[in-house]
């Protein structure tokens, strides 16, 4: 299953998200992107670079991509891949946004981008249940 909303200004589906705060980590953004607009705590699925004490290596995302928004407008949007944390029931607790989860088979049915598709397709894959 995978987390998704119909973004208002976009009409498109997408997983949570949204900016780095000032300050803020990358990865520590993802997760709090998720409680904002989800309600639900997640831990983020991925490699750091290398176990060391230091220096804070940082959850690498799953991918890395260039989003043009307008003319001059882009994004570098880093994509993360995150699991419930806990004993997690699959309820929603009143986040911002609309968020429902989606089997692949019901998601094919919401008129997804390729993009989302293939997202979607690889966190199935790698995400484990």
């Amino acid at each position: 299953m995978v987390l998704l909303h119909r973004h208002k200004k976009l009409d498109l589906w997408l997983p949570p998200g949204g900016h780095v705060d000032p300050g803020e980590l990358p990865d520590e953004a993802a997760v709090r992107e998720v409680l904002e607009e989800a309600g639900m705590a997640v831990e983020l699925v991925g490699e750091r670079a290398v176990d060391a004490p230091g220096p804070l290596q940082l959850v690498r995302p799953r991918g890395v991509q260039l989003e043009a928004i307008s003319p001059g407008h882009e994004h570098i949007d880093l994509v993360y891949l995150a699991k419930p944390v806990g004993d997690y029931d699959g309820s929603l607790d009143g986040g911002e946004g609309g968020f429902d989860w989606y089997s692949r088979a019901h998601a094919e049915r919401l008129g997804l981008s390729t993009e989302m598709a293939a997202w979607i397709d690889l966190a199935l894959a790698e995400v484990p249940h």
